[in-house]
C-alpha cells in the first residue's frame, strides 16, 4: 500500500555476515538474470560467488556509502543456499533460469529461513515463522537463493495518512539511490531502492494500491502488478484480500517476466490462485508486439511540463514501434477514493487479526487492537513522526458482513473496472492504455510527511484487480519516471509484451548516480550580471 504520508529514523536490523575475500561489488552491478545464467553455465562464476558479490555490495553501499537502508535483514543461510545449488548444478540439474540467482523478498513475506517477517514493526522483531509463503517455496523451487528481506514502509503504509514512504522503526528510511534527499516511495521502497542499486538480481515486492508500481517508477526500474490471484498471498503480512498481491520488481522486463513465471502457480491456500496455470511469460516477449496495437493514451491533467515532454517522447516510440494511439479521457469516477478506503479499513482488520493469530507465540500482539497499544506503549520508537489514525479507523469497523462494506466494494469494483478501464478500453477500442505512473520522486520529509502532487495511474488497476505494468522513460531532471502499460483482467502476457516491445526499442533506463540531491535546473541559482 502507498498512502501518502511521512518519515522517522530508526535502528536498522541486520544480521552482519563476513565479507572479507569477495569479488568487488561492481563484479554484479547492472547484470541480468540471463547474463548471471550464462556465467554460471559457462563456469566463469559460481553461486557462492555471485551471493559473496551482492553482499558485498550491500555492505558497501546499504551499510556503508550511500546507507541506502534498503535490505532490512540478510539471510545467514544464504552462501549454503548458494553452495547446495552450485552442487545440484555440477551434478546435471538446473532448475530453470533462476538456479543460483539471488533474490531479495519483501519483509512482509515470510521465508522459512532464520530472519523475522515484521513488516516494519517492533511488534513482529519476534516473528520467526519458520514457513516459508507459497510464492517464497515457488522460487525455492525455481533455484532461487533467497538473499534476504528489503526494508519497506511500515505495515506497508497503511498505518497513518501521514506517512513518510519508505520508513520503518525496524529498518529505518529508505533512500533513492538517483537523489539521496528524495524519497524511494512505498511501500515496497527497500524492493526498489536495492535493485536500482543492484544489491540483488531481481525482488519480489507486494501492492495493494501502488506499492509495486510506485518505487519501481521513481527507482528507475520495472515494477508489475499482475491480475489478483496470479500468485498467492498465502503468509504475507496483509491488508486486503480485494486489492493485495506480490509482483516481481526488476532491471528489465524480462527479468520481471522471469521472476513472474516462477512465482505464479495455484496455491491451495488461496482460492484466488485456482485458475493460475504455470506459464513461461518471457517466453512469450517480442520486440515487435506493438506492431498493429491499438493502445489508448490516458493523458492526466495534472501532468507537469517535463513529464508531458517525456511522455510524448515515449508516445513516439510507440508509434516508431507500430502502435496506433487513441486518446481516450479518464471517466468521471467519484466516490471511488472513499469506497476504496472503505474497504481497505474493514478488510485491514478482518485480515490483519486473522494473520497475526496464526503468529508463533513470541508474538504477543494477536490482533489490530493489539498492535495499536503496543505503538502507543512504544510511541518514541514507533510514532516518532507519525500516528495511527487508520489504524485505529480501522479497528472500529464492523466486520466483512457490514453493508457498508459490501456496498463500497460493489462501488469501488465496478468504478475502477466496468465504469473505468473497461470502458475507456472499448471507448478507444484498444487493447491495452498506457499513461505515466508517477511524476518523479518527491522530497523524504519527517516534518510534512509525503509531499506528493501530480499523476498517479495506480489506483484504477488496484481496485479492479487488473495487470499494471511500469517501465522506465527516462529521467527528469535526473530523477526518474516511468510509462505504465495496463490492461484488463487476465491479459499480463499482453501487458508484459508490449512493455517489452517500448523497453526494447526505448532503451530509457538510466542507472542511479547516488547523489545527494536531486540535479536541479541550474537556472534557480539565477543569472549573474
Amino acid at each position: 500500500m502507498r498512502w501518502h504520508g511521512l518519515l522517522g529514523m530508526a535502528a536498522m536490523l541486520s544480521i552482519a555476515m563476513p565479507v572479507a575475500a569477495q569479488p568487488r561489488g561492481d563484479a554484479v552491478e547492472e547484470v541480468s538474470v540471463d547474463r548471471l545464467q550464462e556465467a554460471l553455465r559457462s563456469g566463469a562464476t559460481s553461486s557462492v560467488a555471485v551471493t559473496r558479490a551482492y553482499l558485498a555490495r550491500i555492505a558497501a553501499m546499504d551499510r556503508q556509502g550511500p546507507t541506502l537502508r534498503s535490505v532490512i535483514a540478510l539471510n545467514p543461510d544464504a552462501l549454503a543456499q548458494a553452495r547446495a545449488l552450485d552442487d545440484e548444478r555440477r551434478a546435471g540439474r538446473v532448475r530453470g533460469p533462476l538456479h543460483g540467482v539471488p533474490v531479495l523478498i519483501k519483509d512482509n513475506i515470510e521465508t522459512a529461513d532464520r530472519m523475522a517477517t515484521t513488516a516494519g514493526s517492533l511488534a513482529l522483531r519476534d516473528n520467526v515463522t519458520g514457513r516459508d509463503a507459497p510464492l517464497v517455496a515457488a522460487l525455492r523451487r525455481a533455484g532461487a537463493v533467497i538473499l534476504g528481506k528489503t526494508n519497506l514502509s511500515e505495515w506497508a503504509n497503511i498505518r497513518s495518512t501521514r506517512s513518510m514512504s519508505g520508513w520503518s522503526a525496524v529498518g529505518g528510511l529508505v533512500r533513492n539511490p538517483y537523489a539521496l534527499d528524495r524519497t524511494a516511495c512505498g511501500s515496497s521502497s527497500g524492493s526498489g531502492a536495492a535493485i536500482a542499486a543492484s544489491l540483488a538480481a531481481v525482488a519480489v515486492g507486494t501492492e495493494t494500491d501502488g506499492s509495486v508500481v510506485c518505487p519501481s517508477s521513481i527507482n528507475g526500474l520495472v515494477g508489475f502488478r499482475p491480475t489478483l490471484g496470479l500468485i498467492s498471498r498465502s503468509r504475507i503480512v496483509p491488508i486486503s484480500h480485494s486489492q493485495d498481491t506480490p509482483g516481481p520488481m526488476a532491471r528489465s522486463v524480462r527479468d520481471a517476466a522471469l521472476l513472474l513465471s516462477a512465482m505464479a502457480v495455484p496455491d491451495p491456500t488461496d482460492a484466488a490462485t485456482a485458475l493460475t496455470v504455470p506459464r513461461d511469460y518471457a517466453a512469450g516477449l517480442s520486440a515487435t508486439a506493438l506492431a498493429g496495437r491499438r493502445i489508448g493514451v490516458v493523458r492526466p491533467d495534472d501532468m507537469p511540463a517535463m513529464l508531458a515532454e517525456r511522455f510524448d517522447a515515449a508516445l513516439a516510440v510507440l508509434r516508431a514501434a507500430g502502435a496506433t494511439l487513441v486518446e481516450v479521457k479518464m471517466p468521471g469516477l467519484d466516490g471511488l477514493g472513499e469506497a476504496e478506503l472503505t474497504v481497505l479499513r474493514t478488510e485491514l482488520k478482518a485480515d490483519l487479526d486473522a494473520y497475526l493469530a496464526t503468529t508463533p507465540p513470541a508474538v504477543k500482539t494477536r490482533t489490530l487492537a493489539q498492535v495499536i497499544a503496543f505503538n502507543r506503549r512504544n510511541a518514541a520508537a514507533e510514532m516518532p513522526f507519525f500516528a495511527q489514525e487508520l489504524f485505529e479507523q480501522a479497528v472500529r469497523t464492523r466486520g466483512l458482513d457490514d453493508p457498508v462494506y459490501r456496498a463500497a466494494r460493489a462501488t469501488s469494483l465496478r468504478l475502477a473496472g466496468r465504469d473505468g478501464i473497461d470502458a475507456m478500453l472499448a471507448t478507444a477500442k484498444a487493447e491495452l492504455l498506457v499513461t505515466p505512473t508517477y511524476g518523479a520522486a518527491w522530497l523524504s520529509d519527517p516534518v510534512y510527511g509525503d509531499q506528493y502532487g501530480g499523476p498517479s495511474a495506480s489506483t484504477l488497476p488496484a481496485v479492479a484487480g487488473y495487470p499494471h505494468l511500469t517501465v522506465p522513460m527516462g529521467l527528469m531532471q535526473g530523477l526518474p519516471v516511468g510509462l505504465s502499460f495496463i490492461g484488463t483482467a487476465n491479459a499480463d502476457a499482453r501487458v508484459l509484451s508490449a512493455g517489452y516491445a517500448y523497453e526494447q526499442r526505448a532503451q530509457a533506463r538510466v542507472a542511479p548516480r547516488y547523489l545527494p540531491q536531486a540535479a536541479v535546473a541550474p537556472g534557480l541559482a539565477g543569472t549573474p550580471r
